[in-house]
């Protein structure tokens, strides 16, 4: 799977994990160069309080793009996604 932003491939692996639609992708698989953390927080009532990442490529900045959950509640935690990253507003998610 890869996610892709203005041209660019910000993730890719072939251990993502899908949950709700999304593909959340492991913390090395990242191209970390593209992110900056974001003060936003989500709470969702299974997964626990999210924390997000703005998306930065060639002078454009993508806020809030990307998400994680840094302490998952336990059936989230079980399903292996701590700390993974899954993608929104306009990335591309593709396999």
């Amino acid at each position: 799977m890869k996610a892709i932003w203005n041209g660019v491939v910000l993730a890719e692996s072939d251990r993502t994990i899908a949950v709700e639609g999304n593909r959340y992708f492991p913390p090395d698989a990242l191209n970390w160069e593209y992110f900056t953390p974001s003060d936003t927080h989500t709470t969702c009532p299974w997964k626990g309080e999210a924390s997000y990442y703005h998306i930065e490529v060639g002078g454009k900045v993508n806020h809030d793009a990307a998400w994680y959950y840094p302490d998952p509640k336990p059936k989230a935690a079980r399903m292996g996604i701590k700390d993974h990253v899954a993608f929104g507003r306009g990335v591309k998610v593709e396999a």
